[in-house]
């Protein structure tokens, strides 16, 4: 069986919520992204540029111990690398701005 191949974004996104229902997942990919923010910005601020080669590792590993252990799902980044990325800054957005709970 082939995935569904998403024509745009705003197709993509309903989707991308839906492997994302479980609360600890959302709260593990919220983490995740917020700490991105941070350690992104300190080592501007810092210029401990090395430390920005940790932000793969912050953010995947937050949001894939979400999938694996609380969600039981494959990540969405493997088959939608591009719309996945885009989804976890729109979610994290739409949560930090009180626009989506985080629990489903």
């Amino acid at each position: 069986m082939s995935e569904k191949q998403y024509k745009s974004f705003k197709e993509f996104y309903p989707f991308y919520l839906n492997e994302h229902k479980s609360f600890m997942c959302r709260l593990l990919h919220i983490i995740g992204t917020t700490l991105i923010v941070v350690v992104f910005f300190y080592s501007l601020i810092t210029s401990k540029y090395i430390l920005l080669l940790s932000l793969p590792i912050i953010g995947y590993g937050f949001a894939w111990i979400g999938h694996f252990v609380f969600e039981k799902n494959r990540p969405a980044t493997f088959t939608y690398p591009l719309y996945s990325f885009m989804g976890d800054w729109v979610m994290w957005w739409q949560v930090i701005t009180f626009k989506i709970k985080l629990n489903n």
